[in-house]
């Protein structure tokens, strides 16, 4: 008689990763849009980008009713310098998902280094999500820096810490499900020692992305140690999703059953063209001009950031056509919508937009160093006549307490660069 598998319990508004094939956690790649578009195409489930702890705690949580998202924003030090904006404009989104497109679908990536600081921000987000995943994979010096990132495969103990804190304080609790992300170590022994301890902490899912720290993306993934990666999560009852070099879904499908892992994830194939979560028999892989239109739409609906959509753009159309050269000139979504020809359908909402974002022709005037330097006084000297608390003093003359000062906008939510300033069209990273 056969044996049922051993399964961990996957908790009421969790998620169960097998028979999934996802969309990775990408800086800039993960955003809003990108994983709506990516679900319209047939994705399972999407991973936001990293999103570091420290950047979360002390957001404020909003309900936009214009776009129908949830927003966690705070004031930003580009806001802060430039009071002529909006106060919608000077607050900065650190984190937006749609809660009725993709809310029951979205895994969460937080980057951190401490099991406190972990918890405190994954019960902001939590409930709004169907999980949360810790980022241990990430070899970037923004990330490993701080101990975060690829820099946890070297502390396991610490890594096993912070996943048994977010079980218990942040899943169980909101019933959703904890997983965490890796990459593979030097040996096959250490692998296997290090997820066995991670399929101890009572994780539900956990993904290898089958390259060591120091490689890059332009090398080729390594699946000589994942059949053993996924026997022991199997063994523990943990779902094992795969990552590195998959490109489509009938890939994706043949890669779990030549190598037994239970799901696999999508990352920069899915940046070029998020369509490619189609199975063949559906249509597959859409035109590039089909998936720029889709995806244009969407960031209209959702207001993405200008920059971010702009560098998606970059990466969806071919470079070597005369409309990537006018595409990266643009200023505006109405500027984009023009350039792409479909400003018929989408010029008013594109015009829309851009007036809330205050970009293209309605972008508000900065202030002139002398006028910051006035504002600036005129700031300190209305602060020491109310006496208030000891507080920074920006130079546009808005207070904020020295701790939250001390946290503008991280990495992973920097100002995108345009596609005319990345020097070559190589994709972001993937986590």
């Amino acid at each position: 008689m056969t044996s049922t598998p051993k399964r961990v319990p996957i908790p009421k508004h969790g998620v169960d990763y097998r028979n999934t094939i996802v969309l990775a956690p990408m800086v800039r790649s993960g955003e809003c849009p990108s994983r709506l578009l990516a679900l319209k195409y047939g994705a399972d489930l999407v991973w936001g980008p990293e999103t570091i702890d420290k950047a979360l705690i002390g957001t404020t949580r909003h309900v936009n009713p214009i776009t129908n998202t949830i927003d966690f924003t705070r004031l930003s030090s580009n806001g802060a310098k430039n009071p002529a904006l909006s106060h919608d404009q000077r607050e900065s989104i650190i984190y937006r998902l749609h809660p009725e497109k993709e809310g029951k679908r979205l895994i969460y990536q937080i980057g951190t280094s401490n099991p406190e600081t972990a918890v405190q921000a994954a019960k902001l987000v939590a409930p709004d999500v169907a999980g949360i995943d810790v980022n241990a994979g990430c070899p970037k010096p923004f990330s490993t820096l701080g101990g975060m990132g690829a820099a946890l495969l070297k502390t396991p103990e610490k890594l096993c810490r912070i996943l048994k804190a977010l079980v218990e304080e942040v899943g169980e609790p909101h019933e959703i499900g904890i997983s965490v992300k890796i990459r593979i170590l030097d040996t096959p022994e250490a692998t296997k020692d290090l997820v066995t301890q991670l399929c101890d902490t009572g994780i539900t899912g956990l993904t290898v992305h089958c390259r060591t720290t120091p490689m890059r993306p332009r090398e080729r993934a390594i699946r000589d140690q994942l059949r053993m990666v996924a026997d022991v999560c199997r063994e523990a009852g943990v779902a094992c999703l795969m990552n590195g070099d998959v490109t489509s879904r009938d890939e994706a499908l043949g890669l779990m059953s030549e190598f037994g892992a239970d799901g696999a994830m999508i990352a920069t194939a899915a940046e070029t063209n998020p369509s490619v979560f189609r199975p063949k028999y559906e249509g597959g892989e859409a035109p590039w001009d089909e998936v720029v239109k889709e995806y244009i739409t969407t960031a209209l609906e959702v207001e993405n950031r200008f920059g971010n959509a702009k560098y998606l753009l970059g990466q969806m159309i071919p470079g070597k056509l005369p409309i990537y050269k006018a595409m990266t000139s643009a200023k505006s979504y109405t500027d984009i919508v023009k350039t792409l020809g479909h400003e018929i359908e989408l010029g008013a909402m594109a015009a829309d937009v851009d007036q809330r974002l205050e970009i293209g022709s309605f972008e508000k005037p900065k202030l002139t160093k002398a006028e910051r330097k006035a504002a600036t006084k005129a700031a300190a000297k209305q602060a020491e006549l109310s006496k208030d608390t000891p507080q920074l003093v920006t130079a546009a003359g808005i207070k904020r307490k020295a701790d939250a000062a001390q946290l503008d906008m991280p990495p992973d939510i920097a100002q995108e660069q345009a596609p005319a300033s990345v020097p070559e069209r190589a994709s972001v990273l993937s986590i």
